[in-house]
């Protein structure tokens, strides 16, 4: 067992300070405030980790934690709580909404969003951390979600997941198999967030190859809108920025180079066909997504070795003539 803090050596009079210390320092910056602070107090925290990703494990008296808005713009957590209530009866409130947590129920806690946690007497919880720029989500989709895992397919599997590997830690943290439990964990997650929005989103978990066929069409559909980016196509697929280059990058695709070689093979095409003959250079090149005609013309002769004006007029010398 990995036991990180423990009140019981302590005097009792002590009990109370020295946990909203060690509170600040295993989890996040937090207002801590203590059922009872001149009853009997008590606490023990317990952490493993696994690859990248831990679990946190607390047990204590009656005890709120509250984390505020001005918390959240001082300290930004890298990282999602989703955590299983193992004693007591949890209550929080987070974005508007009342939640309560009896023993055995998974929840998501956004510890980037404003909430106030506690239970009455005596309470445990084991908490999965799981960093966010590893779990290639967006925010507004994480932020969506979170309330409404219960209904994810995935809920009971991923809590009795948890307890699982909370039950074998101190076995399993110090092995070699510790990273690829903590990359398990972490899918795990990704896929109960992305199905827990579906209803909402049409998001689905889509293997990586499928993933990307949909990038291509949807890219392919959307040559011509100027604000077609990055930003853009990842919201449109509900995967985070960082997720989109990774699948890219896997298939050995330069996406911004890519949407750039598109657009310059349909303006090449358009301007060799006698019918947009009388549309300029510039309004066929901003037809398909150049805003900057400077940037165009320099991408047009990087990549064909000539000006379009150039490739325009030759093009118009080798159409054939009227019959």
């Amino acid at each position: 067992m990995t036991i990180v803090f423990d009140t019981r050596p302590l005097p009792p009079r002590e009990r109370a300070d020295a946990i909203c210390d060690a509170m600040q320092t295993a989890s996040v910056p937090s207002h801590v405030e203590h059922e009872d602070p001149a009853g009997v107090v008590h606490g023990v925290f317990e952490m493993w980790e696994f690859g990248t990703v831990s679990i946190f494990r607390a047990e204590m008296s009656g005890i709120r934690l509250r984390r505020t808005a001005r918390q959240v713009r001082a300290f930004e957590a890298p990282m999602l709580a989703i955590a299983v209530q193992q004693t007591g009866l949890g209550r929080y409130e987070q974005l508007g909404a009342q939640h309560t947590v009896p023993v055995g129920a998974l929840h998501v806690m956004n510890l980037n969003a404003p909430y106030d946690f506690r239970w009455s007497a005596r309470g445990a919880s084991t908490c999965l951390y799981v960093p966010l720029d590893q779990l290639d989500l967006p925010e507004h989709l994480i932020r969506r979600a979170a309330p409404l895992v219960r209904d994810s397919p995935l809920y009971s599997l991923v809590a009795g997941h948890i307890v699982a590997l909370t039950t074998s830690a101190d076995g399993l943290s110090p092995s070699p198999a510790a990273g690829p439990a903590g990359s398990a964990s972490l899918e795990l997650v990704r896929g109960l967030l992305l199905s827990a929005d579906r209803p909402h989103s049409g998001a689905a978990v889509l293997p990586d190859r499928v993933l990307l066929d949909q990038i291509r069409g949807y890219v392919h559909g959307n040559l011509r809108n100027p604000d077609l980016d990055a930003a853009s196509i990842a919201r449109a697929h509900h995967v985070s920025v960082r997720y989109l280059y990774k699948v890219c990058a896997a298939a050995d695709v330069g996406l911004a180079q890519w949407i750039i070689g598109e657009r310059l093979e349909r303006i090449r095409s358009d301007l060799a066909r006698p019918e947009t003959r009388h549309r300029s250079i510039a309004a066929i090149a901003a037809g398909w997504g150049f805003r900057n005609q400077s940037h165009f013309s320099r991408r047009f002769l990087l990549a064909y070795g000539m000006t379009p004006r150039q490739w325009r007029r030759l093009a118009a010398e080798d159409a054939p003539g009227p019959a």
